[in-house]
């Protein structure tokens, strides 16, 4: 058990690595970078292939509640967070995510993983394609109460692809006009809701199952978070140097690769199980 735990801490450390210089390279928040490093971590020190996924969402989750906080707080402090937005969807995107973990949970790993490459697809099509970020378009308030339906999906799918929704939900509120720096701000805050609501959902909907490595707590392990959290935090900023020496097209395809390689592998495994 010691030896797997070593083991298992060693790849998450590489892995921490990986996913932080990306992270700071790319510009996301971690959760689609993290996700299929630890999938593919839980899968060499033996972990059963239909818990690999559940347990590497709902760790990349856990992993995302600080850094959140964080990016939420360093937003408020320069108004880049829409006040109305943030109250009217931040109860609607924590129950789809709530909703994303319990389904989660009820599936096997082959649907987490053709979600995840679904939707990860879908942004490397869009990252490769698109000659440049379009301009935002209006379609009304996104506080108003018919717009609800829109944070509960970007909760759920966000859950079920353990990431902070930031993919998701910033094209959204830019679509509905807000500038793009309030959108982010504002998705850093979606974020935490969404991170605390799946994560917690992983960790009391995975209790008791059979399988899970040393140290989890239903589907959040607790060695590879310890690991995880301090090597994604010290490296991002060195993939944020790198970021500043690229043009946003080379960034936009960088990212673009990246996905649609992540894409093709989870679905690859999709197929497989």
């Amino acid at each position: 058990m010691e030896q797997e735990l070593v083991v298992l801490a060693g790849i998450v450390a590489a892995a921490g690595v990986f996913a932080g210089l990306l992270a700071g390279l790319l510009g996301v928040g971690g959760g689609i970078v993290i996700v299929p490093v630890l999938e593919f971590a839980f899968g060499v020190v033996g972990v059963p292939e239909d818990l690999r996924m559940h347990l590497a969402v709902g760790t990349s989750l856990a992993s995302i509640v600080p850094t959140a906080i964080s990016s939420s707080l360093a937003h408020r402090r320069r108004d880049g967070i829409d006040g109305a937005v943030a109250r009217a969807w931040s109860v609607a995107i924590a129950l789809g995510a709530a909703s994303g973990a319990w389904l989660a949970s009820r599936v096997g790993g082959s649907v987490l993983a053709t979600v995840f490459a679904v939707v990860a697809l879908v942004v490397a099509l869009r990252m490769l394609t698109a000659s440049e970020v379009p301009r935002p378009v209006s379609r009304g308030d996104p506080a108003a109460p018919r717009w609800l339906p829109i944070p509960v999906a970007i909760g759920g799918i966000s859950a079920m692809m353990g990431i902070g929704g930031g993919t998701l939900s910033v094209p959204v509120l830019s679509a509905f006009g807000l500038p793009i720096h309030r959108a982010v701000g504002t998705s850093a805050w979606f974020g935490f809701w969404i991170a605390t609501a799946a994560a917690t959902g992983f960790a009391w909907l995975g209790r008791g199952v059979s399988g899970l490595p040393p140290g989890s707590v239903g589907y959040v392990n607790l060695v590879t978070l310890a690991v995880l959290l301090p090597t994604t935090v010290l490296t991002a900023p060195w993939g944020a140097r790198l970021a500043h020496s690229l043009s946003r097209r080379q960034l936009r395809i960088a990212f673009g690769v990246f996905l649609l390689i992540t894409a093709i592998r989870m679905l690859y495994r999709a197929l497989s199980l």
